[in-house]
């Protein structure tokens, strides 16, 4: 293959991972506490050694990605045991698995045994690492601004384990909305959000703009379609060369 055909082969490949991602962010537009994901490309320059040294060909380099950090939207739901986080902290949860992950997702309840769980079955986390039950016969539960969580009845329970991840680019997605280190990476610190305020009987929804989304979608398949515009010209261009070729033979 020429230049051209590895250059289209290196923008398809990049518009298949943009495309992926996109398509997640828009399946997560509902999702509460979800934060979009959006990849970044640099371009990789080749200098040639062939004929001609002084021509440079330039490829498509997908990067990474990133977590798009803004606060999405917070609505009311009434609802005591849902939280909203205004602010950069993250909740923390254990999975029924046991991983250690880390969401924006407040949308709690109480299990069989008492304990404060997220919709997936998630324990949500206090501040020091731990689980938090509801005692039997608590009453009307109230949660703080500082994520206190106390009743009338048996006063306070527990704090909800609010933290910053400062590595939060490095965290692999989970799914329901979670974050965790990746396999083999040193435990996250446990570092104290103290600029992150929890508000109750709220939920933030998902940052994630859908019809910026869609809008990149399109985008995306354009530029997927001319790569392997490009490809099949290339193709055809050799075919027929190859063709006249045999011909003058």
């Amino acid at each position: 293959m020429d230049n051209s055909t590895y250059v289209a082969l290196s923008l398809a490949q990049a518009m298949r991972r943009d495309m992926d991602v996109t398509t997640n962010n828009i399946a997560n537009a509902n999702t509460a506490g979800f934060k979009g994901e959006h990849i970044v490309f640099e371009n990789y320059v080749h200098q040639n050694t062939g004929v001609a040294e002084d021509e440079t060909v330039s490829f498509v380099v997908d990067k990474g990605s990133y977590t798009d950090t803004r606060q999405g939207p917070v609505a009311q739901t009434g609802n005591p045991l849902d939280v909203a986080l205004l602010g950069q902290g993250w909740l923390s949860y254990e999975t029924p698995e046991g991983q250690i992950a880390y969401g924006r997702d407040g949308r709690f309840s109480v299990d069989a045994q008492g304990n404060l769980v997220t919709l997936s079955g998630a324990r949500v986390l206090d501040a020091g690492g731990g689980g938090i039950a509801i005692p039997q016969g608590a009453g009307e539960i109230a949660i703080t601004r500082d994520g206190t969580i106390s009743s009338p009845n048996v006063g306070v329970i527990a704090q909800l384990g609010v933290f910053n991840l400062p590595d939060l680019q490095g965290m692999e997605r989970l799914g329901n909305g979670m974050i965790a280190p990746p396999a083999g990476a040193p435990a996250t610190p446990r570092i104290a959000a103290l600029n992150t305020e929890v508000v109750q009987g709220s939920i933030e929804g998902s940052n994630v703009s859908p019809v910026t989304e869609m809008t990149r979608m399109i985008e995306i398949q354009r530029a997927y379609e001319r790569a392997i515009n490009l490809m099949s010209g290339e193709d055809d261009l050799r075919r027929d060369t190859l063709r006249r070729l045999s011909q003058t033979t």
